[in-house]
């Protein structure tokens, strides 16, 4: 499977740029985003695989989900949806948290802007990611983030296939 993922860093911004196109439909690929039964199917880069505890994907409204491993530990996180543009565009606030949905403060918040444009070779999806500060950005990548999120994306590639 090939990748054609675009991954930019700035960390003069903090900030990362993610851009994947997929040969699919704008409704189909929103689909997959935003509704939880869909997003377990791919989001988690295996071994480990997603959960979602709850969502509801409105303004305001709260994605909380495990990404669980080989070994059956939970690690939980959560999305505070912000402004949503139906088969356009969704934003949000990333956490850490625990099962119950409390904020883990010793991780910072990322802000999200999903973004979806129809293109000659299907859908452009694109990610921007803002974090609070470099070291905060520094974090996640240490954390694998990069190859995780690379992972997913192309797991659902194969999912839409």
């Amino acid at each position: 499977m090939k990748s054609n993922i675009v991954f930019n860093k700035d960390f003069e911004s903090h900030s990362i740029y993610v851009m994947k196109i997929y040969d699919a439909d704008v409704s189909k690929v929103w689909d997959y985003f935003t509704q939880s039964k869909l997003l377990d199917q791919w989001w988690a880069p295996k071994p480990w695989k997603c959960e979602t505890v709850k969502q509801d994907f409105n303004e305001g409204g709260i994605w909380h989900y495990a990404m669980v491993g080989p070994d059956g530990e939970k690690m939980y996180a959560q999305v505070q949806y912000g402004e949503i543009m139906k088969h356009r565009s969704f934003d949000g606030t990333d956490s850490f948290c625990d099962e119950k949905g409390n904020i883990n403060e010793d991780f910072a918040q990322s802000k999200w802007l999903f973004g979806f444009t129809g293109t000659e070779e299907g859908v452009k999806v694109t990610v921007n990611i803002h974090f609070s500060s470099t070291e905060t950005m520094k974090q996640m990548l240490e954390m694998g983030f990069e190859e995780g999120f690379k992972m997913g994306l192309n797991q659902l590639e194969g999912v839409l296939k």
